[in-house]
């Protein structure tokens, strides 16, 4: 009688147990109501619903992955969800949580376009305006090199790395997140190029590299021209000629303009290529994946020369001989000659 009863005993026990775990999975725990104060969560692009669900419950806005799953299963706009940045409150129902990520009026982050070609001041200038963070806190967190991620080819210079493209900024981001942001989303192109393997293909180290595809950037007239232009500059530096582009005179001199004087041509800088062999110390600009891909791959030919000729169009022309130069040089003093530079 007593086995029996103690079989009974733990028949028992194990219903108990087996319907307590049935019923947590049929009701898994939840946050009722509609919850209290405020807390940033990020949907990152490529996020699963179980993925969204396991952040939320980071944060504390819902109180379990499974009662958030049960409510997205059923939601038909859950796949409408955009990733970015949301406003969301602690401790909500999962109901509640999935209609405010429905919101419109939750999303939280700061949009931002970083054109290609921008330089690493003018890329301060942008994000300071989008998020109301000084440009001298820009500069600031830039000078934590080893904080940002770079690669060690970059050789502590930001300017290069600060990748273009958009950004959906975390309004509570510090400057140094943001920048690390941008300089993780280059270290990513920099490995689907394979730049560190590839550079070798072209006799250059990697920093070397961008610091090339920047100028491609700066004096490409359109993006079909940038591997020809490489071309260019491989085929001089492989005869020891200067580069001589106005686009690295304008950086020394930190302008923008197409008016180029010989005067400026004589700055003494490390960024002068009329003057230094055979590239500028570092980049000039952050250039384009299209910029990157051009400086790996350059096109076949000979020319030693190119000139955008109308830079209204971008329209570029290439030569091999300093008579064919003189001719392309011609052909933009005229057009320099009927748009002279802003107040003369």
């Amino acid at each position: 009688m007593f086995a029996l009863a103690f079989l009974v005993a733990i028949v028992g026990t194990g219903g108990v147990l087996g319907y307590a775990w049935l019923d947590g999975r049929m009701h898994p725990p939840d946050y009722s109501g509609q919850g209290a104060g405020n807390v940033i969560v990020q949907v990152k692009e490529g996020d699963s619903g179980s993925a969204i669900a396991a952040t939320l419950q980071q944060h504390d806005v819902v109180k379990s992955v499974r009662a958030f799953l049960k409510v997205y299963g059923k939601e038909p706009k859950a796949s409408s969800l955009q990733p970015g940045y949301y406003q969301m409150r602690l401790r909500m129902s999962s109901k509640a949580a999935m209609a405010l990520l429905l919101d419109p009026k939750a999303r939280a982050g700061n949009m931002i376009t970083l054109p290609e070609g921008l330089r690493a001041i003018e890329v301060y200038e942008k994000l300071s305006k989008k998020t109301g963070i000084s440009v001298k806190k820009f500069q600031a967190a830039a000078k934590d090199t080893r904080g940002l991620g770079l690669p060690s080819y970059a050789k502590g210079k930001v300017e290069g790395y600060l990748f273009p493209g958009q950004y959906n900024l975390n309004p509570n981001a510090p400057a140094k997140d943001i920048l690390k942001m941008m300089v993780e989303r280059f270290n990513q192109e920099a490995r689907e190029l394979d730049l560190v393997n590839k550079s070798r293909a072209v006799k250059l180290d990697p920093g070397q590299v961008v610091t090339l595809a920047s100028l491609l950037q700066a004096e490409g007239g359109t993006k079909a021209d940038y591997p020809k232009i490489a071309r260019v500059l491989y085929n001089r530096i492989k005869i020891g000629r200067p580069l001589q582009l106005d686009t690295t005179v304008l950086y020394a001199l930190n302008k923008r303009t197409l008016h180029v004087t010989i005067k400026d041509t004589q700055v003494d800088s490390p960024y002068n290529s009329y003057k230094v062999k055979p590239l500028p110390i570092g980049a000039i600009d952050n250039p384009s994946a299209d910029a990157l891909k051009a400086a790996l791959a350059p096109a076949p030919g000979d020319w030693l020369f190119f000139v955008t000729t109308n830079p209204t169009t971008g329209y570029t022309e290439y030569g091999t001989t300093e008579a064919e130069f003189t001719t392309m040089k011609n052909k933009l003093d005229q057009w320099l000659a009927k748009h002279p530079p802003k107040g003369k």
